[in-house]
């Protein structure tokens, strides 16, 4: 059996049957595609949320009431019981702390309204932070200055604004000194971040940041706050500092001798194992959705390969009376279904590459191209094509060539 020619007759069946091809091959176009731009994804965040999300470095802590990113929800419902830590706890750690060099404070509501003259900002993220803030956060400045202790103790209405604020509400006029209103308050501006770009979709410079004490002016100081530290670097190991803050933090909150806390300590790693967790579970759920497609796409492939069994009984007749053994016609049919199979899988690659690269350009979520996703999803549509096409291809090699010779259409 030549198997450069049964690759040849699937190829010219393929292209003389172009829609019927097209329609064949859809369902494994689809699921190659889910599965590359899937894995393009995850790999991409991935990289991403390492990078930029969570990199604080390893000698960072974060103090909050229920934690930034809750499991599950007995976790959320427990952590809405607890008290709110309260500056009160910041000025604790901030005094206890022995192996924390630098320990900041946060809070920030997520839709914050910005306006200057007739332009406005929706959604804006509108931080209140201590001064220290800038340098755990690592927070760089185009123009003006941060906010700094004086801001602090005297309550003043200055803010800091990231770079979208500037560009669609203060555009081609120096932003330093302008008032601005932020949730119905007018501030000063003073300063304007370096522009950051987007975080999976979304800017990351649409925010204004102010003194904590006047952030809770505005917003009331009912509100719970994130106590950030870091370590007094390399020789102090973070658990040290951790153990230090925890108990500063039990003995405040008067938590009981063995009892659980009653706050959340996390860390860039806990971050990670988080994102982990979701990531691994969208990625479970979209193979899932795959394979359903994969299955689909290989029973229609196996119904097109009896469909071309039926239009081709003489042809087998024909190669059985010349000599050909059943093995022969069913690694014929065979190849051709796995070469159908490998099509649709190459232009599902290249389909879940272009849609993944696509959004990428639109809305900045990241991607990044896997070499071993691509081969296992040509591998994958092979062995769907393989799988299905075993009993089309049986059925060609079982038929009797005397019977075959006389079929008609």
């Amino acid at each position: 059996m030549n198997i450069s020619e049964a690759v040849r007759i699937a190829l010219l069946s393929l292209w003389a049957n172009k829609l019927r091809s097209f329609l064949t091959l859809l369902g494994i176009v689809i699921g190659v595609s889910a599965v590359i731009a899937v894995v393009t994804f995850e790999s991409g965040i991935n990289g991403y949320v390492a990078e930029k999300i969570f990199n604080l470095g390893a000698d960072v802590f974060i103090v909050s009431k229920m934690g930034n990113v809750p499991t599950d929800p007995d976790s959320f419902i427990e952590g809405n019981k607890r008290k709110d830590v309260t500056m009160e706890h910041y000025e604790a750690i901030l005094e206890g702390c022995s192996s924390c060099s630098i320990v900041g404070a946060s809070v920030r509501n997520f839709n914050g309204k910005v306006v200057y003259g007739t332009q406005s900002s929706t959604d804006t993220m509108v931080r209140g932070w201590t001064p220290s803030m800038t340098r755990i956060y690592d927070l760089d400045l185009d123009l003006g200055r941060t906010i700094n202790e004086a801001d602090l103790d005297n309550t003043s209405p200055v803010v800091v604004i990231g770079s979208d604020i500037r560009d669609n509400l203060l555009p081609g006029v120096d932003p330093i000194g302008k008032e601005i209103r932020v949730d119905g308050h007018t501030y000063r501006v003073i300063g304007v971040g370096t522009k950051r770009g987007t975080t999976l979709g979304q800017s990351a410079d649409n925010w204004v940041m102010m003194p904590i004490s006047t952030w809770f002016k505005a917003y009331g100081s009912h509100n719970t706050l994130n106590v950030w530290a870091k370590t007094n670097g390399v020789g102090t190991p973070m658990q040290e500092a951790i153990d230090q803050a925890r108990v500063i933090m039990r003995a405040r909150r008067h938590d009981p001798i063995g009892g659980k806390d009653s706050f959340s300590i996390e860390t860039n790693d806990s971050f990670m194992a988080i994102w982990s967790n979701i990531s691994g579970s969208f990625f479970i759920v979209m193979i899932v959705i795959a394979s359903i497609s994969l299955v689909v796409g290989g029973i229609v492939i196996m119904n097109i390969m009896l469909v071309s069994v039926t239009e081709r009984t003489r042809e087998i007749g024909i190669r059985k009376a010349m000599g050909a053994r059943r093995r022969d016609v069913l690694l014929q049919f065979l190849i051709e279904s796995a070469t159908m199979a490998l099509t649709g899988g190459l232009i599902g690659v290249a389909g879940g590459i272009i849609i993944a690269k696509t959004v990428t350009l639109a809305i900045g979520m990241p991607s990044a191209i896997k070499i071993w996703a691509v081969a296992a999803g040509l591998i994958v549509a092979t062995s769907v094509g393989i799988f299905f096409g075993v009993y089309p291809a049986r059925k060609a090699a079982t038929l009797d060539p005397i019977v075959a010779l006389r079929f008609e259409l």
